[in-house]
């Protein structure tokens, strides 16, 4: 269930492990997230070239191997690296939302997986033999395995565990949007990140003009309705008057982009129940992570691979489910909780701004190198090997 990213790189490994697959998604636009992009992490993108699927799928991306930290004074906290460089050369990926899920899609329908728009899930039914899918429009299908590959606000995990936890609202606002008019240098290949006084802005800036930029900003919780209908005009009011005083293009990027987009950011407290009787979540249905860590994507292809090696290496469905389930999620939760940890630190009070940016450029000099973030970004999985089972 779910056609973002992980339901159809779940469906791709699956069919390669002998299952036959069919992708059900919500929204009638298979386009519905235009306007946003992401940071597809390396340990994503190496999974991705696992399963065979990476080049297509991210030819539309830019490679974005390190971030510049800097204060909103103009003063350079120092750098780190934003993934690994594979073998290959192949590093992080920055995309547009809506060119991956058309890649990922095309890939998908090159290995014969069809893919349905327009299937709201209404209800699952359990009964011992398998899965019965039942959608608002009235229809059904019935399967040995449901993947719950529908988000965050997942449909599919409050049907396994009604009494689940409710994705969590971190207190920020992620608002962004892409500009190719606006008077910035070009520096490929990496993202900048800029503390500001009153809120958080990053950036990257692939050709000259083209800037692809995001502000966290302090906000009560809200809905995704009530920020679309702010418009962009008074998005740029508003953010203009935030970074007002700092360093950096904030305010011309943001002055020469159209279409400016904001959702409110969730992650998920622990989901004690990942799967039942045939169904189980994959990716922000189990374990969404705010963007801070920029392994949203990249977790989610993860799991699918996971999932398809268990299910082709460990003897029945339940088994191999659990297994999937005891492999994956002490990695995941580990990255949610670091994750939340950096999100708390771009938009802190005055004397928290302070002490982060009299302490940061030791921290990353110390601590922010490639061989003290290998646990985020060398995942260890391979797919020749067996899946293991404990």
């Amino acid at each position: 269930m779910g056609c973002g990213i992980g339901g159809p790189v779940a469906a791709i490994a699956l069919t390669k492990v002998g299952f036959s697959t069919v992708v059900y998604e919500a929204h009638l636009d298979p386009d519905h997230d235009r306007g946003s992009f992401l940071n597809t992490a390396s340990n994503g993108v190496d999974a991705l070239r696992l399963l065979g699927i990476g080049p297509r799928a991210l030819e539309a991306g830019f490679s974005t191997p390190r971030m510049v930290m800097w204060s909103g004074t103009g003063k350079r906290l120092g750098d780190v690296a934003n993934g690994r460089t594979s073998a290959d050369g192949s590093t992080s990926v920055t995309i547009e939302r809506r060119h991956l899920y058309r890649g990922l899609r095309d890939e998908a329908s090159a290995h014969g997986i069809r893919i349905a728009h327009g299937k709201k899930l209404d209800g699952l039914a359990f009964d011992g033999d398998g899965v019965c899918v039942s959608f608002a429009d009235g229809s059904s299908d019935r399967a040995d395995l449901v993947v719950g590959a529908d988000g965050i606000h997942s449909r599919v995990r409050t049907l396994i565990d009604p009494s689940c936890p409710a994705p969590r609202y971190t207190g920020q606002l992620s608002v962004g949007g892409i500009t190719r008019g606006a008077r910035i240098s070009a520096t490929p290949g990496e993202y900048h990140m800029i503390f500001g006084k009153r809120a958080f802005f990053g950036y990257s800036a692939p050709r000259a003009g083209e800037v692809y930029w995001f502000a966290n900003v302090a906000e009560p919780e809200t809905t995704r309705e009530a920020l679309a209908a702010v418009g962009s005009d008074a998005w740029k009011a508003r953010l203009g008057a935030l970074f007002e005083g700092d360093a950096g293009p904030a305010i011309e990027a943001i002055a020469a982009t159209e279409n400016i987009v904001a959702y409110p950011i969730f992650d998920m407290p622990r989901v004690p129940i990942w799967r039942r009787e045939g169904a189980v979540l994959l990716g922000d249905a189990a374990h969404a992570t705010s963007p801070s860590a920029g392994q949203g994507a990249a977790l989610a292809i993860e799991d699918a691979l996971v999932l398809a090696k268990c299910l082709r290496d460990v003897d029945g469905i339940e088994p191999a489910l659990a297994a999937y389930e005891a492999q994956r999620r002490p990695r995941v939760e580990k990255v949610v909780k670091y994750s939340a940890r950096v999100g708390g630190t771009k938009v802190p009070g005055p004397f928290g701004r302070w002490l982060r940016d009299l302490v940061m450029p030791y921290v990353l000099s110390r601590y922010a190198n490639s061989d003290a973030h290998a646990w985020l970004y060398d995942s260890g999985l391979g797919w020749d090997e067996r899946a293991e089972t404990g």
